[in-house]
Parts: C-alpha cells; sequence; structure tokens
C-alpha cells in the first residue's frame, strides 16, 4: 500500500485520545528516528524513555493498517504513543521514508543453494533459531490430525498452586506483623485466579476447574490465619466465583461431576463466608436451562432467561456467556443472548464486527441508549469502513446520556473532518470542549466558527467561567489570558494553592501586573507570608520567589517607597530565621 493513503483519522481510529496527543508531542521533538517500508510492513525506531531506541512494526494492506507493535510496556486500548509519532512521520513526512525491498523480493533473486547458505549462517550468528526453525518445519510437514473429543483430561501439577497460596498467606502474616497496613494479598492470589482463567480460554475447563479447587480449598483451610490481622475475601471471592462460572460452562461436567461440584462449593461459600451463587447457578443452569435454550434458538422472552427475580449477579453472568459464545465463533447465539440479556453494547458491538451495518444502524435507533454504547458501536463502524455511518451513530451518541463526552467527542471531530463536515466538525468539537475546556479546542472552534463565532464565543466563556471540574485551572488560565479577561484570570487562580499552582499563578500576575498591581502585590505576599508563618525552614525558597514578584510589581509601580516599608516590616517580624534572610540577601531584598 503506498504510505500516501493513509492519514491522521486512520491514526486517530486505533489510539486513545491521550496517546495521540502524546504521540504528536513525541513527533514534533524528533523522536523518530528512522522509518522504513518494506512492502506491507513499516518498521521505525523511536526514542523514548530508555538507553535504546523503541521498536515499531506495522502491517498495511490495502484498506488500512492492520496491525501495530511497539517493543515499549504500553498495554492499554489502542496503540501507543511511539507507534503514533511513527504513523504521523509516514503521514506528514512521507518522503523521508525509506522504501527498502520485502522479504519476499529479496528470497526471489536467491536460488536453493542461496537459501540454504543463507538460513546456515544466520543460525551460526543466533543459535536459537534452530529451535525455530524445527518447530516451524514440523508443522509444515506433520498434517494436521482431525480433532476428536477428548476422551481424558491431561492431569497438571497442582502442588504448585497449593504452596504458592500457602505462602502469600504466611508472607501477608509476616507483613502485618511488622506494621504494616496494606493489602498483601489480593493481588498475588488474584494473579493465581487469572491463571485458572486462562486455561478456560485455551479450552482446558478441566484443568481450570482442578487449579480453582486449588485455589479455594487453599484459601479456604488457612484463611483464619490471616483473619486475625483483618484481611477481606470479598472482593477475592467475587473473582474466584467468576472464575469458576467460566470454567463450568465451559467444561462438558458429568451428572456426577455437578453433583460434587455442587457441594463442594456449597461447603465452601459456608466455611469462607463467601457468595459463589453465581457459580452455583450456572451448575444449574448449564447450556441446558429451558429458557436459556429457547433464547439461543432465537425464542426472546421480555425476562430472558429468568422466571423469577432477576439475580444481582445476572449481568456478569451474561458477560462471561458471550464471551464463551464468541470465543467458540457461535455469533448469531451471541447475538440472541446478548439481545435478551440486554447487553445492547455488546449486541450492536457485535453487528458492526460482523459487518452488519445496516442491522446495526436500525437496531441502534431504538435500542441505544448511552454514550458508552454509541461511541463503542461508532468506533467498530468506523474500522469496518462505514465512515457515514459511524459518524451518524456518533453524532446521535453526543445527546446521549454518557460519562466519555470529551473523548467521543474530539473523536466524532476528527471523523468529521476526514469527511469533509464541517458543520459536524463544529457540533462534536464544542461538544468536546463542554466536557473539558482547552485552548487547543477553543482556538479550533474560533477556526471552524467563522462569522457565527460573535455568537459562538461569549456561549463557549460562559462553559468556562461554570466549569469546576478537577485539573480546569490551566484551561480557563490560558483561555481567559489569551483574551485579554485579567479580571477573570485573576478568579480563576485566587484560591489555588500556592505549591501546586504557583506556576500558573506568576503567569496571572505576570499579565495582571499593568492591569491591577494592586491585586499582584497583595496576592503576592500573602502567599509569601503564608510559608513564613509557618517556620519551616524549607518553605523559605517560595516565600521568596512571591517577595521578588512583589518587589517587581512595587518598583514597576513606581512605588519604591512603600516597597521599602514593607521590606523593613517584614524584616522585623521574621528576622530570626536566618535561612530566610540569607535568601534575601541572595536576592538582593536584605
Amino acid at each position: 500500500m503506498s504510505i500516501s493513503k493513509l492519514s491522521e483519522f486512520t491514526i486517530r481510529r486505533h489510539a486513545s485520545s491521550t496517546s495521540f496527543q502524546r504521540g504528536e508531542a513525541y513527533y514534533a521533538a524528533g523522536t523518530v528516528l528512522s522509518v522504513t517500508q518494506r512492502g506491507s510492513g513499516i518498521h521505525a525506531e523511536v526514542a523514548g524513555s530508555e538507553a535504546q531506541p523503541y521498536h515499531v512494526s506495522l502491517n498495511v494492506n490495502g484498506d488500512g493498517l492492520i496491525s501495530g507493535i511497539c517493543t515499549c510496556s504500553y498495554n492499554y486500548e489502542g496503540w501507543c504513543k511511539h507507534i503514533v509519532a511513527a504513523m504521523l512521520a509516514c503521514v506528514r513526512q512521507p518522503e523521508t521514508v525509506e522504501q527498502r525491498p520485502s522479504l519476499e523480493q529479496l528470497l526471489e533473486v536467491l536460488d536453493y543453494f542461496q537459501t540454504q547458505q543463507l538460513i546456515q549462517e544466520l543460525v551460526a550468528q543466533q543459535p536459537q533459531l534452530i529451535e525455530v526453525i524445527d518447530q516451524h518445519v514440523s508443522w509444515m510437514t506433520t498434517p494436521t490430525p482431525t480433532r476428536e473429543p477428548a476422551k481424558s483430561h491431561t492431569p497438571i501439577d497442582l502442588a504448585p498452586y497449593h504452596q504458592q497460596v500457602r505462602q502469600i498467606l504466611r508472607d501477608a502474616v509476616r507483613y502485618w506483623e511488622s506494621g504494616e497496613d496494606d493489602d498483601p494479598i489480593s493481588e498475588k492470589l488474584l494473579s493465581l485466579v487469572q491463571a485458572a482463567r486462562d486455561y478456560s480460554e485455551q479450552g482446558q475447563a478441566h484443568s481450570a476447574i482442578a487449579i480453582l479447587e486449588t485455589i479455594t480449598s487453599t484459601c479456604v483451610e488457612n484463611w483464619d490465619d490471616v483473619a486475625n490481622y483483618g484481611a477481606d475475601n470479598e472482593e477475592i471471592a467475587h473473582e474466584v466465583d467468576a472464575a469458576w462460572c467460566e470454567a463450568i460452562l465451559c467444561a462438558e461436567l458429568t451428572p456426577e461431576e455437578k453433583v460434587n461440584l455442587q457441594i463442594q462449593l456449597a461447603s465452601w461459600q459456608d466455611e469462607w463466608k463467601a457468595d459463589f451463587t453465581m457459580s452455583l447457578e450456572a451448575l444449574r443452569q448449564d447450556w441446558d436451562d429451558p429458557s436459556l435454550v429457547q433464547i439461543l434458538q432465537g425464542n426472546i422472552t421480555p425476562r430472558g432467561i429468568w422466571e423469577g427475580e432477576i439475580p444481582d449477579y445476572a449481568d456478569q453472568l451474561a458477560l462471561i456467556r458471550l464471551k464463551i459464545l464468541e470465543r467458540q465463533e457461535r455469533y448469531q447465539e451471541y447475538l440472541y443472548l446478548a439481545n435478551a440479556e440486554g447487553q445492547t453494547q455488546h449486541y450492536l458491538a457485535m453487528l458492526g464486527r460482523l459487518g452488519r451495518v445496516e442491522e446495526a444502524m436500525t437496531a441502534a435507533q431504538t435500542q441505544m441508549t448511552t454514550m458508552e454504547q454509541a461511541f463503542t458501536l461508532a468506533k467498530i463502524l468506523a474500522l469496518q469502513g462505514a465512515l457515514t455511518q459511524a459518524l451518524e451513530i456518533a453524532q446521535t451518541g453526543l445527546n446521549l446520556p454518557g460519562k466519555s463526552q470529551y473523548e467521543m467527542g474530539f473523536w466524532t471531530s476528527t471523523l468529521a473532518e476526514e469527511l469533509g463536515d464541517k458543520t459536524a466538525t463544529l457540533s462534536a468539537i464544542q461538544a468536546a470542549f463542554q466536557a473539558k475546556p482547552s485552548l487547543v479546542d477553543y482556538l479550533k472552534i474560533q477556526d471552524l466558527a467563522g462569522e457565527n463565532w460573535v455568537d459562538i464565543k461569549p456561549e463557549l466563556l460562559k462553559i468556562l467561567s461554570t466549569f469546576n471540574g478537577w485539573g480546569t485551572e490551566p484551561a480557563k488560565v490560558d483561555i481567559y489570558l489569551h483574551e485579554g479577561l485579567i479580571d477573570q484570570a485573576i478568579g480563576a487562580v485566587e484560591e489555588l494553592s500556592s505549591h501546586y499552582y504557583s506556576e500558573l499563578i506568576h503567569r496571572v500576575m505576570k499579565a495582571a501586573m499593568p492591569h491591577n498591581p494592586s491585586w499582584v502585590i497583595a496576592n503576592a505576599c500573602r502567599r509569601a507570608e503564608w510559608y513564613l508563618d509557618r517556620g519551616k525552614a524549607e518553605y523559605y525558597e517560595e516565600a521568596v520567589q512571591w517577595l521578588e514578584q512583589a518587589r517587581s510589581t512595587y518598583f514597576a509601580s513606581g512605588k519604591q517607597a512603600d516597597w521599602a516599608s514593607y521590606r523593613a516590616q517584614l524584616i522585623q517580624v521574621h528576622g530570626r530565621k536566618r535561612k530566610f534572610m540569607g535568601l534575601l540577601k541572595e536576592q538582593g531584598m536584605e
């Protein structure tokens, strides 16, 4: 694929708004050291926090990017900042991308003997490659056997799990006896529970059950040792219950195995004072419950699978079933169950992933009720290439209740801009500003608004004045100072902490000096005296910084005599603070 066909929207579709912003900053800082394209592969080196650069690899086809990986430790949704930076270099500076032959092109020019020689030389340089080659040759030359239903289950060594649980609990006792207060148990035990879940996902449910039996029984037998120190098993038991539920629904249990597990789970529930109700219900229902069978066949009733009172765990149990159905590629049954259990976000998302775009659009008209449902569907439709439909869903979603308005507004504005819809771009970026104001978005709105800016500007400033979200003070200052609204900027920093917001407050005071010097002096002196009154030497440097601001304003206002009078009064009160007086002398203010 030609790099010229890539766009920034392609990058934004694969990265969170935070990763994109950080990646853009990385790109602007020149951290992308090199970019090379070999056929459908793009390889880049990006400088980062480590001594060695990070390696970015991307695969491209005619429809856009397929996958992107980086050697950094980023483990969240979408691409990391290094991938974003590399891709921005491809989009914004395609002339810097070095074109090199693909692997296929390189091998095409070699004959049999040259290929043999190449492989032998590579193995001589990297001996570990022989194991990889051996494995791949085995796969390529050995016919794949037809899978038969497993007659028996390969046993696994459970002793390590038993020993690890006991060790975790013993270590916790020693930890608490040493006087520590934190929880040293939950994270370690939950990592063992995750090991059982991994077995379930790999189709080895009986091994998962065996591991869970070991973990649960060992916890029950030894919990009194840590309970005396106030250990709480609620979070752990909840995750164990969910893992049991998944393992049970993945396994093909005999009637005898079901009865034995039911007895055992009920016993552990009582002894451990835990809640295994969900896994017990999964054991009872399995996949043979008549109501569930009807739903999976498309016969959906208003109450789903529940005839009586719907339990608190109904949603979690439904999600576990959906996870299993998706893993088994039983997509139509997935849709039936998601629809029946009111899992709208998952239902719409699956329709989108299956490429059933029109069906998803129709369902969204009547079932979509939250911003998060709309955002999930819009992103999936965009990845499917249905950009117009994605924009329609996103615009609808911005008018629904939810907590992702900024992220969704930013994403929608980018999509609308890619599609050339200026009106939609403006509306979406206004929605983003309303959720999290910033000078960047303020200026973008101004640019998009054109002659309508005179009407939009007062609305944005009103939003800004009433916005009390944490961390918005810098945005308020940026915008107020940009507009020359000094009094509003003063109001934004008046009550802020001197310690955490000193740089921001100094910015406002510098801007306010010619406009309101009296406030600058009073504010700076008040903050300096607050530090001095604490009587702690480590605060005196901060105090002197505020006094420097006060002195500068006194002098700029032609009030040198007033400064001298104030300084004398200050020395009279705090003159015995030797470090403070030394700092005053260093700054020429003694």
